[in-house]
């Protein structure tokens, strides 16, 4: 018999390649080469995970001890598959264009993006996964314990506690190095689904070599196996027609709601269409793992010794006839089954805990909100490492109080009944728009408090939790309250009895609760899109944004998707508004983009919190009452028409505010230029006029003439200055100008303008700070001209960077076909109230005495960048001064 340490050696090695497999498919993902990671037919292995420890194992010991009842887990599935296919692509659409990260996440964004129903889905979705996380921990175990012979051998058993807990600890390991790697608004986490695929692989092949085996190589044949069927005791099992039903109905509810299931069916689908090949290729699956089912456990019974655990035939067997390296691929396959399902199962729970427990505590703690400082990114992934740790220690802990010794497949029911109390809300949410938060609250408590009360707590036997005479007479001797016989119905199977009361009293709790119950606006709004996903799959505007300040917007969602990513998209915004800067305006629109975007890292419910906090809270519009009400098709037209001519009215008062408080600055800008720029041609003139008058007197020394004329000259050259920066400007603006355009590279421009701006500088150099390998760019610019602008920006940066160590950061990238280069200072940078005006004629944001110019520079700028085909913008949020050159980047290349 094989060694141990011999199976141990093979687990890590099999470890490490699925390692090796999840980090080429992180790499091509990463690398845009992922086109195959999103095919159909990784989709279809993926959902290979319902079939778990539970199918690979427990489905022969199913049918050892309940003949072809064991078919039930198999036919659920499959026909929710063939027959349910609209209800997927109706899930699959609306994850996507909701932006779901969850299943508690669509509960909560179905029923108004409610965060303490989410709470609860959550808590619910922990308690009811914990007993299927225990099932594959105790596979584990017991595959262990069959390895190991240790009592043949006259050793002591080893503690299968401390193995589960490797396992749990090794199974964490992997999840979190791979499920938590980033937090992404796209992300799809293509390592762990590549790894599930291939240990789909791996488990289906290892049955069916098991199976053909077994067939062939111990049974005789086919027909001598068909015979032995016969004449065993499964062939003559006479089938439950309640019972089969119930457990149909049960298997097909757990497909839809099982944590693990949702994430690979729904958060992992990158395209809808794939459901038409899931759709006949899954049940394929699952026919081909059924296919040897029944010879394994027929033959299990014959040859092995009467009391050996059906559970592990599919291991047992080849052992019993000297076929170890067979023995050692079903382990591999049991292996597979056992731990895809707890990693993907830890993924989807810790999503959940960390979007709608710990961020909402945690924002709520740190009494900021959304505007908390510090990256709100690193405190989503450590709760969500956290907590698949938690997740996997839960599973462990059930594994050890329970005693680990009940058959498998009856935990796995104990899990199925438990998160198919989400059936109800679930499938009501999508068809029913009068379904209510109030109406889905009470269904799920209902219905999770009788599962627990009549099956969680009586698996783990009379006595443990709950007392023997509770049991056996009721609490308080109520007998018709007995955990197995609610209102004196006595005698029906314990599952199906569990199963009857929890789905039936959930579902009437719900119904009720919907009916006495008022939803809200926002409640309604959901509803009409859920309900009317495949008319309307973008969600309504329902945001109010007139409150909300776009760069406090720009600093929570650089916190939470980051900084690059949050800049792309509001630029995005900006330029589909219409607006020359990087902040778009923050209407109804934008703010639901903005929603969209955070739901995908911290999930629905707590993205609508973190903005309702900066904007003040959301508001219905007209339309948006109207689509809800569904009134007649000529009043919702008509309200439409004026809530768009309200919201352009509004929309124009709110731009000519702004432009009149952009005209009355521009007004005091012009005033204080026509008086600054009097004083800077006054000067130099009565300068040079008084010392001309001097040179003429006679009496003067060589050296005295010499220091007049001195000053004569630079007061002249002053004077001319600032006559060209007027004459530059105006030429500029009349599109006068001649460009010198020629090959150039981007460093040398740097180059110069950097030792141009800092030359002759008195007091304290700026620092600068550069990447020179980014700036191996070749353009086909005018240099002289671009040089002029870098010159003007770096000179600003030495003047009015007010730090006590000035540094000056040059960043250099290519985005969407441009090449980008930012200026950023460490000082306080431009107040807000004055960002708009920076780029105007004639102002100035600073003291004249520390400006010593007429505020044209940054106007020049601008005019240069236009007729460079670029643009020069000003970045908020960014903590000092922060601007931005852009230049087209056809026909520039990586320099040589």
């Amino acid at each position: 018999m094989a060694p141990l340490n011999i199976l141990i050696a093979v687990c890590l090695i099999y470890v490490a390649f699925l390692f090796v497999v999840a980090f080429a498919a992180e790499r091509a993902a990463m690398r845009g080469r992922g086109g195959w990671l999103r095919s159909p037919v990784v989709y279809t292995l993926s959902l290979s995970i319902y079939c778990t420890a539970w199918t690979f194992y427990g489905a022969v010991g199913y049918a050892a001890r309940s003949g072809l009842e064991y078919l039930t887990i198999y036919i659920g599935p499959s026909l929710v598959m063939f027959g349910w296919w609209w209800v997927l692509r109706r899930l699959v659409r609306i994850g996507r264009s909701q932006r779901i990260t969850s299943i508690a996440d669509m509960i909560s964004s179905r029923y108004g993006k409610s965060n303490m129903l989410a709470v609860g889905v959550t808590v619910l979705a922990v308690i009811g996964t914990t007993p299927y996380i225990a099932l594959q921990l105790q596979s584990v175990t017991l595959s262990f314990e069959v390895f190991s012979d240790v009592q043949a051998a006259g050793q002591t058993a080893p503690d299968h506690g401390a193995t589960a807990l490797w396992v749990a600890v090794g199974l964490s390991f992997f999840t979190i190095l791979f499920g938590t790697r980033n937090l992404d608004v796209n992300e799809r986490h293509h390592g762990v689904v590549m790894a599930i695929a291939v240990e789909a692989v791996v488990k289906l092949f290892a049955l069916l070599a098991v199976g053909v085996f077994v067939v062939w190589g111990v049974a005789g044949g086919m027909s001598e196996t068909l015979a032995r069927i016969d004449a065993s005791e499964i062939g003559t099992w006479q089938m439950a027609g309640g019972r089969w039903a119930g457990l149909i109905f049960l298997s097909a509810a757990a497909f839809l709601c099982l944590p693990r299931m949702f994430q690979v069916l729904v958060v992992e689908n990158d395209n809808e269409s794939h459901l038409r090949t899931a759709s006949w290729a899954f049940p394929a699956y699952v026919m081909v793992m059924s296919l040897f089912v029944v010879p394994i456990a027929v033959m299990g019974l014959e040859i092995l010794p009467e009391g050996a655990n059906p559970d592990l035939f599919v291991l047992t067997l080849p052992l019993a006839t000297g076929q170890e390296a067979l023995a050692m691929l079903s382990f591999l396959g049991g292996f597979s089954s056992a731990t895809s399902m707890v990693i993907v199962a830890a993924i989807a729970l810790s999503t959940m805990v960390s979007n709608h427990i710990v961020m909402p505590i945690w924002l709520r703690a740190t009494g900021g909100g959304a505007m908390v400082s510090g990256d709100v990114r690193h405190v989503v992934i450590l709760s969500r490492r956290v907590s698949i740790a938690g997740v996997v220690g839960l599973g462990y802990l059930y594994f050890r109080f329970s005693g680990g010794g009940t058959a498998l497949a009856s935990i796995g029911l104990i899990a199925f009944a438990g998160v198919s109390q989400f059936l109800p809300v679930l499938i009501g949410g999508l068809f029913w728009r009068g379904a209510t938060r109030v109406g889905a609250f009470c269904g799920l408590s209902v219905g999770f408090v009788i599962w627990v009360y009549a099956l969680l707590l009586p698996s783990f036997g009379a006595g443990v939790i709950l007392p023997a005479d509770l049991m056996a007479e009721g609490p308080f001797g109520l007998g018709w309250l007995r955990p197995e016989a609610f209102f004196g119905i006595a005698g029906m199977d314990p599952l199906i009895h569990a199963i009857l009361w929890s789905i039936s009293l959930n579902t009437l709790a719900f119904f009720v609760g919907s009916l006495v119950s008022f939803p809200s606006p926002l409640e309604r709004l959901q509803g009409a899109q859920f309900v009317n996903i495949f008319e309307h799959s973008s969600r309504p505007q329902s945001w109010a944004g007139g409150k909300a300040q776009a760069e406090d917007l720009m600093v929570m969602a650089q916190r939470i998707i980051g900084a690059r990513e949050a800049q792309a998209l509001f630029e995005s915004e900006a330029r589909k508004q219409g607006m020359s800067g990087v902040l778009p305006e923050p209407n109804a629109r934008f703010l639901d983009v903005l929603e969209r975007e955070l739901a995908g890292s911290v999930g629905t419910a707590t993205a609508h919190a973190m903005i309702g906090q900066i904007t003040g809270g959301a508001s219905v519009s007209v339309e948006d009452l109207m689509a809800v009400a569904n009134e007649t098709a000529q009043i919702m037209e008509h309200s439409s028409q004026l809530e768009a001519k309200s919201e352009e009215l509004a929309r124009t008062a709110r731009q000519l505010r702004q432009a009149n408080e952009k005209l009355t600055q521009i007004s005091v800008q012009k005033d204080a230029f026509l008086s600054q720029i009097s004083h800077e041609l006054r000067t130099p003139m009565t300068s040079i006029r008084a010392f001309s008058e001097i040179l003429r007197e006679d009496g003067l020394g060589a050296g005295a003439r010499d220091k007049y004329a001195t000053i004569i000259h630079d007061e002249a050259i002053r004077l001319t200055r600032l006559l060209d920066d007027l004459l530059d400007l105006s030429v500029l603006e009349n599109g006068q100008v001649s460009l010198r355009e020629q090959s150039a590279d981007l460093g040398t421009v740097l180059d110069h303008a950097i030792a141009t701006a800092l030359t002759g500088v008195s007091g304290p150099v700026i620092r600068i700070r550069r990447d020179r390998a980014a700036e191996a760019i070749r353009l086909h610019t005018d240099p002289g001209r671009l040089a002029q602008v870098f010159i003007n920006l770096i000179g600003n940066a030495q003047k009015y960077c007010d730090a006590e160590a000035p540094v000056l950061t040059i960043e250099v990238r290519r985005a969407g076909g441009r090449v980008v280069v930012d200026f950023i200072d460490n000082g306080k940078g431009i107040a807000t109230d004055a960002q708009g005006m920076v780029f105007e004629k004639f102002a100035r944001v600073s003291s004249a005495h520390r400006a010593g110019g007429a505020g044209l520079g940054l106007a020049i700028c601008r005019e240069i960048m236009l007729r460079l085909g670029g643009s020069v913008s000003y970045l908020p949020g960014q903590g000092g001064a922060a601007f931005r050159v852009e230049l087209p980047a056809s026909g520039s290349m990586a320099a040589q």
